[in-house]
Formats: structure tokens, C-alpha cells, sequence
């Protein structure tokens, strides 16, 4: 095992962090290369196969393209990583997992960034400077540093190099930490623009959420980071009465444990009048809005928290 402490970013447009270097299937192949399909490994698998993911514990969170890491040490082709943007109790510094090295790029000095671009549409086309489309596609919430604006297009660092983004697809921001804010309203009602996406284990971009990355990444669209996890994500902010729903307010998190052990287990957005809009595995595996007093769920709600700037 080679031993290191380097930078690195996201280079595909989806990179899995996996519990172990053996956490990979033989039927996992299309997500461990590069190029890398979501849609193509995606497809590939069952429900069966894609639960398996979660109740075999295959899978910890997810990369998206450009995220920072940093990488520890190398075992195999596989890379021991800290994703330092996903917030957790299970290291001080960010999430922990292995990617494969090969959808790793060693970060090197930016030349001269007048800030971020924030991908604001779910799927977002790069393009080479010539304007003549990029084989890449990166996902909602891809944070690229900015180069300069010209007309229609914005010039961004990538880890394949200078590309350009259409001005129309992203939002533009002085820093990560100044990204805009929006209210947590405004969080709840951009995942109505995801109704319908498949559940993904672990998964943390438009190509399919798990239910705390739904709320995780709908806040970072509004310029709030959270904690990754439902568990984490449910000691923080303002906390909530849980047996009034007259005072909960849309964008509002609600929080479900396991009967038999009390943890943490689910989680999704109060969207007013009793509803719920979240990722969900059971049933059709996708994000839904529904009705929650007629769920299964409502059974297990353990916590309301409010998040605010």
C-alpha cells in the first residue's frame, strides 16, 4: 500500500465511494471505469441488484465531477479518500471511503480563478473552447472554478482542462462559501425538479439520490452544506414539535427511526399540507411526493429540524 496525503478531484462525472476495494461486484464494472456511464451501469442492474448495493453495505456516498478529496493512500488501483465537502461524524475532515484511482485527478494549482460556477440544471453539457460539445455531461450542483465570462459562455477548470459551460445552465458565485442563499422553502421545491429520479444507494447526484442525499444536495443547491448522513442531519439545526404540524413549514426536515433499534433510517422534506417529498426505496425506489399521513412512514417519525442560514 502506498501511503500519501495529496489533493485530488472528481474526474468523472459520478465517482462511487465504496466501503472497501472488494465492495465492487463483477456487474459493477461500468461504475468503476473511466469514462464512466451512470445511465449504463444504472441499467445494468435489477432492483434487486441496485438494493443490494445498501443492504450489503456496498456503498458510502458519492463524488461528482470536480469534487475535492484527499487521498491517503493507494491499495491496487483503488484509492483510500476523504470527501472533504460531505460533512460527518465519521471523520472530522469529511466523508471516508475508496474510489477507484482512475476517476481521480491530482488537483494542481489554479492559474488565476475570478470564482465558481454551480451547475443549476440537472444535466449540464461541457463544451472545448471551440465550441464543439465535450464527451461530458456533469451533473446538478458540479462546483468548477470560474476562469471568465464571454457572451454566452463561461470558461471553467476542469480536471480535463479549460471547458467552457453555456452561462444559462449555471450560477455563478465569488467562492463555495458565497455561493447564493435561498431558503430552505426554496430547497423543498427543487426537489420537485427531481420527482421521478431513480433511488441510488449512496447516490449523491442527479443520476439518482438516496434519501439524504435528496436533502443534502437540494441545501447545497441553496448555499447551505449539511451533514451527508440523515443521522447526522438530524442533531442539527433548530429542532422542531413533533407532535404539531400546524407549526412545521415547507422545507422542514422529518426524520425517521427504525423501530426496532431507535437509529436514524430515513429522511425527507415537509412540503406543506401534510405532505412529504423525498427519496424513497421502497415501492417504485425513486423521489416521490406524497401524502405522509398515508405512508408507512408516518408510523416512525422521530424528529423535525429547521435549517436557516
Amino acid at each position: 500500500m502506498e501511503q500519501m496525503k495529496s489533493m485530488y478531484s472528481c474526474a468523472v462525472p459520478v465517482a462511487t465511494i465504496w466501503t472497501t476495494p472488494e465492495s465492487s461486484r463483477e456487474l459493477d464494472e461500468a461504475g468503476i471505469v473511466n469514462p464512466l456511464s451512470m445511465n449504463r451501469w444504472i441499467a445494468a442492474m435489477t432492483l434487486e441488484e441496485r438494493f443490494a448495493l445498501c443492504k450489503e453495505k456496498r456503498i458510502q456516498s458519492q463524488l461528482i465531477f470536480g469534487e475535492p478529496v484527499i487521498v491517503e493512500s493507494v491499495q491496487n488501483g483503488w484509492a483510500s479518500i476523504i470527501a472533504v465537502w460531505q460533512r460527518t461524524t465519521k471523520d472530522d475532515r469529511g466523508y471516508p471511503g475508496w474510489v477507484p484511482l482512475a476517476q481521480l485527478k491530482e488537483l494542481e494549482p489554479l492559474t488565476d480563478p475570478e470564482g465558481v460556477i454551480r451547475v443549476d440544471v440537472p444535466k449540464c453539457q461541457l463544451w472545448y473552447l471551440d465550441r464543439t460539445p465535450a464527451q461530458l455531461v456533469v451533473p446538478f450542483n458540479t462546483i468548477l472554478p470560474m476562469l471568465k465570462e464571454e457572451g454566452e459562455w463561461i470558461f471553467v477548470e476542469t480536471p480535463d482542462g479549460d471547458r467552457l459551460v453555456r452561462k444559462q445552465d449555471v450560477c455563478v458565485a465569488s467562492s463555495v462559501h458565497h455561493l447564493k442563499k435561498h431558503s430552505a422553502a426554496s430547497a423543498a421545491e427543487r426537489a420537485v425538479e427531481f420527482l421521478d429520479l431513480p433511488y441510488f444507494w449512496g447516490g449523491m447526484s442527479s443520476y439518482g439520490y438516496d434519501c439524504s442525499g435528496l436533502t443534502y444536495n437540494m441545501f447545497k443547491a441553496c448555499g447551505l452544506f449539511i451533514s451527508r448522513d440523515a443521522s447526522d442531519q438530524a442533531v442539527e439545526g433548530e429542532g422542531i414539535p413533533l407532535d404539531d404540524p400546524k407549526v412545521w413549514k415547507r422545507g422542514d426536515l422529518l426524520f425517521f427511526a427504525d423501530e426496532q433499534s431507535g437509529h436514524v433510517d430515513h429522511v425527507g422534506f415537509y412540503y406543506g399540507e401534510g405532505q412529504m417529498i423525498h427519496a424513497t426505496s421502497s415501492k417504485k425506489g425513486a423521489v416521490e411526493l406524497c401524502v405522509l399521513s398515508e405512508t408507512t412512514y408516518a408510523q416512525r417519525l422521530c424528529t423535525v429540524r429547521r435549517y436557516s442560514e
